[in-house]
């Protein structure tokens, strides 16, 4: 466990008690450094107590591995995730250890509970360590919890916690210039309270002695030279677009700027009550999802999908609108054609150069390991289905799996916090060796012996390309960028590596800071932050006193039929928003198969999905709350007809009344005696 010169160098400050962020390289042994400030910080500060903060449920385990082994069994240590299923409060927990390693969600949700077991305050902790702390920004939960954090300091009411952050990455926020570069790293350091970047500076040397970057390879191909399917999915969507008599709706077909045309294009008709040209909306995103997936693996991909949600359209709704008829039948008279295509078509060229790859870096017997990284969920189990399908691999010794986020009710296929710990364990002890992986994989995966990365045909940022790239950590790895000529994902690709020198010069030039400019600048941008998120919270507050609640109804957003008012509505944990008007339950059905949800909560768990019974729209959950069953509804799926006309609410937080927290001794008592009165 003894820490590398550089190592040494950069944690210096911390262990005289100062708050710095540690910027080294994915592999260069972050975390390992802020493991021995723990210990020192245990060994000399009185009643010390550390607490460090992961933004990955994998990271936990992977942290507490390195924390264990660093304080050698002399101090108490915990470790939190959310599917750990029934366990002592972690205000109680807190109490009991001197260290605790969780995700900063379940530290946020504790400093917020009521409950005395469960409840912690900020001032609790002597030190916080923020890891990936670049996602200390905007609404993020990191910035949450530190904006706490500021708010203490700054009134001076209580001492507040050392701040250790760490990142390999802290990108650029899409600046393009070192001034807005610059300005974004002075706000990340406000936002974590920093007297200093640290990086080494008289030790680099060894630092690049050992931490060997990949060899980067740029491995382009050209487009399909013809497509015959993805031109009928367009050919569609253009007859589409004809029914909607809409030309100026951009014909970008394939793209993510047309994704989020149509998505505001369905929000804005749902306010309207354009019902017919909603449901047009939803289902051109749908075709246009289907494009996405073919350009990124096959055409039978790319069906399978259109499929599979016309199927759901078909035995979920109950009440079909005119539109949809006419669309369901547009999708039926050409699904044979699309089908043929699909079999018949040429192979995606991007496949083509994967396989490639793949062949080469797994016929080496040296056993190799290897992480493809894609972007969506779907793309990445449509990979592997072809990684098992495609016969130019089978006589590859490739033991492939899944690791994607997890999973929510709107997809077929879930992956598990416990299912991702037992994938990442067995990728490390090499029975895997082949990981095809969306952004969850991207940070902090400890692999030392992983030897090839793919980015499949990513469009991201300069953090993101970072963090991917370090996954690759054996000598002589292999970082292989997989596009296509003059792409818009080849053309950010070779941004992303301008950002990355851009992000280099500007935590260069704010290390280089004068002191007293530095502090002055600190100080400004937190006060600025403060003041801000003051304002916000107020005009939150306002919003949600805009109406009374009984005086806002609320619509199914399919169907537009009425479904109860504002003040039916009470808040479950302060997050879910259930119905408790017992006459709600003739508007719903309840599925019979409970929804999978990832996590273990205490006082409550899943019930079925609910569905509208008037059309079938997916409302939500029902969700069985200390033995009462109450339907929890999704803001998404509903409509508020406000006395100033209808809104879209994309959370529940924005909703314009208030919402009381729901209180189970009191409904009890309502239900007996409403059972009493029958």
């Amino acid at each position: 466990m003894e820490l590398r010169p550089y190592q040494w160098e950069v944690i210096m400050p911390a262990l005289e008690g100062k708050n710095i962020i540690i910027w080294l390289p994915t592999g260069a042994g972050k975390t390992r450094a802020a493991a021995y400030v723990a210990k020192r910080h245990l060994e000399t500060v009185d009643g010390a107590k550390v607490v460090v903060l992961v933004n990955r449920v994998h990271l936990v385990t992977q942290h507490g591995e390195e924390f264990s082994r660093m304080l050698d069994g002399r101090w108490t240590m915990t470790t939190l995730r959310g599917d750990m299923g029934p366990r002592a409060g972690f205000g109680y927990l807190a109490r009991c250890h001197d260290l605790l390693i969780c995700t900063a969600e379940l530290l946020q949700l504790a400093l917020t509970s009521t409950e005395e077991e469960e409840h912690v305050e900020l001032t609790a902790f002597s030190l916080l360590i923020v890891d990936e702390c670049h996602h200390t920004h905007k609404d993020t939960v990191y910035n949450v919890i530190l904006s706490r954090y500021l708010e203490h300091k700054l009134q001076k009411a209580c001492p507040v916690p050392q701040v250790l952050g760490l990142t390999a990455s802290p990108g650029t926020g899409r600046a393009s210039k070192l001034d807005g570069a610059i300005d974004h790293i002075l706000q990340l350091c406000a936002n974590l309270d920093t007297w200093r970047i640290m990086s080494p500076q008289n030790s680099r040397p060894q630092l690049q002695e050992h931490n060997q970057q990949p060899c980067k390879q740029y491995d382009i191909c050209n487009g399909r030279s013809q497509d015959p399917f993805g031109d009928l999915l367009k050919k569609l969507m253009g007859q589409i677009h004809d029914q909607l008599e809409m030309p100026e709706l951009g014909r970008d077909f394939g793209t993510q700027t047309y994704e989020q045309q149509v998505m505001e294009l369905s929000q804005d008709a749902a306010k309207a009550g354009l019902q017919q040209r909603r449901v047009h909306a939803l289902h051109l995103r749908r075709y246009n999802d289907a494009l996405l997936i073919h350009d990124t693996v096959r055409a039978v991909d790319a069906l399978a999908t259109l499929q599979d949600f016309y199927y759901r359209e078909r035995i979920t709704k109950t009440q079909i609108l005119c539109a949809e008829r006419w669309l369901l039948a547009l999708f039926d008279d050409h699904k044979n054609a699309l089908a043929y295509l699909a079999t018949h078509g040429p192979e995606n060229p991007k496949l083509e150069m994967l396989e490639k790859i793949l062949r080469k870096q797994f016929s080496s017997p040296d056993s190799p390991r290897g992480i493809i990284f894609t972007r969506t969920r779907q793309s990445a189990r449509s990979l592997l289905l072809w990684l098992q399908q495609q016969p130019g691999l089978q006589t590859m010794d490739i033991r492939a799996q899944l690791l994607i986020g997890a999973g929510n009710s709107s997809q077929s296929t879930h992956m598990t916090q416990w299912n991702q710990q037992e994938v990442i364990q067995k990728f490390r002890v090499g029975s895997l060796n082949l990981l095809v992986a969306t952004s969850v994989a991207e940070e902090g995966l400890d692999i030392p012996q992983c030897n090839v990365v793919v980015r499949y045909g990513l469009l991201t940022n300069e953090i993101s390309m970072v963090q991917a790239r370090g996954r690759a950590r054996a000598d002589q790895s292999v970082y292989s960028f997989v596009a296509a000529a003059g792409s818009r994902e080849l053309r950010r690709e070779l941004t992303n590596e301008a950002l990355e020198t851009l992000m280099e010069q500007a935590v260069a030039a704010v290390q280089k800071m004068d002191r007293a400019e530095y502090q002055a600048k600190i100080r400004d941008l937190q006060h600025a932050a403060l003041v801000k998120r003051a304002a916000q919270a107020a005009q939150r507050e306002s919003r949600r006193q805009q109406f009374p609640a009984e005086d806002v109804q609320l619509l199914c957003i399919n169907c537009m039929v009425a479904l109860g008012h504002g003040s039916d509505l009470k808040k479950v944990e302060g997050a879910h928003h259930v119905n408790v008007n017992p006459n709600f339950s003739i508007y719903y059905t309840v599925s019979q198969e409970p929804v999978v949800i990832n996590r273990v909560f205490k006082d409550w768990k899943p019930g079925g999905a609910i569905r509208c019974r008037n059309c079938g729209e997916g409302w939500g959950m029902q969700i069985i709350y200390k033995s009462v069953k109450l339907p929890a509804l999704k803001v998404r799926s509903m409509l508020l007809q406000t006395p100033q006309g209808r809104i879209q609410a994309k959370k529940w937080s924005c909703v314009p009344f208030l919402v009381p927290d729901f209180d189970f001794l009191q409904h009890c008592a309502q239900s007996l005696s409403d059972l009493s009165l029958d």
